[in-house]
């Protein structure tokens, strides 16, 4: 796990508004190594997604650079998979067919493609599905198939955008544990922008803790907790996690 997969170079993002120049981010130094599981912290309004959005190539920053496995990126990658709040799923589209719909666009469905859309559905619980329709499915569920949709176009890097905000807490810690589950399953590396704290540190090799606008670093916290096989849920019950818990809580200096 040594390899480095992603690396951001002194990343600053600067935008106009109505009244005047906004600094967003400011600053922006990391790297993630190959099959690294990272998350991302900080205020409401800090910039979050604004660099999920540079790192993914949606948008260039205003200064510094990303390399993803050492080359710039100038633009959207095939190397990196999207998942957002939302899910996305087509209603019209049975789950199997929303499933190959990247493949689809990208014109590459060949046999070997469809073998594999159905074997992960068959390995991750969702076979007798697949001629169902997204509003016959569970949200955790939905989740699950966004992420295998995802998983079909063999990205290198996963973005994942407050990907399980919209559910109820309860089925956010299933789904917790069943993308955890998949993305360690399928060697992925993974970057998280959540603002949950028990959810970064539950699932994360690291957290980086953003401050508030202009986001910069304040601090990056590797997670180092005592359970033998991990999961989101044995991470939260092991002694080291309520310390985490206090010491972000404390970093995010929030006033309410």
């Amino acid at each position: 796990m040594n390899e480095v997969m992603v690396e951001v170079q002194n990343v600053g993002m600067k935008y106009q508004s109505l009244n005047g120049e906004i600094t967003a981010l400011q600053n922006i130094n990391f790297s993630i190594r190959n099959g690294e599981f990272v998350s991302i912290v900080g205020p409401s309004g800090c910039g979050k997604s604004t660099l999920l959005s540079i790192i993914s190539g949606l948008f260039p920053s205003t200064t510094g650079a990303v390399l993803l496995s050492g080359e710039k990126v100038t633009g959207t990658s095939r190397k990196i998979g999207y998942m957002l709040q939302k899910d996305h799923l087509f209603d019209w589209r049975t789950i199997y067919q929303n499933v190959m719909l990247g493949l689809e666009i990208r014109k590459l469905v060949t046999p070997a493609a469809k073998d594999r859309a159905l074997k992960l559905l068959r390995t991750y619980g969702l076979f007798e599905f697949k001629d169902k329709y997204p509003n016959q499915l569970s949200g955790g569920m939905r989740q699950r198939v966004a992420l295998i949709r995802t998983l079909m176009t063999d990205p290198e890097i996963l973005l994942l955008d407050e990907a399980f905000s919209a559910l109820d807490y309860q089925t956010r810690l299933v789904v917790n544990e069943d993308i955890y589950a998949i993305i360690k399953q399928e060697h992925k590396t993974a970057l998280l922008v959540t603002h949950d704290i028990a959810e970064s540190i539950s699932m994360s090799d690291r957290v980086i803790l953003l401050s508030k606008r202009p986001g910069t670093i304040k601090n990056i916290y590797e997670i180092h907790l005592s359970c033998a096989n991990r999961t989101p849920i044995s991470s939260r019950e092991t002694p080291e996690f309520q310390s985490y818990f206090q010491e972000l809580w404390k970093g995010l200096d929030v006033h309410v």
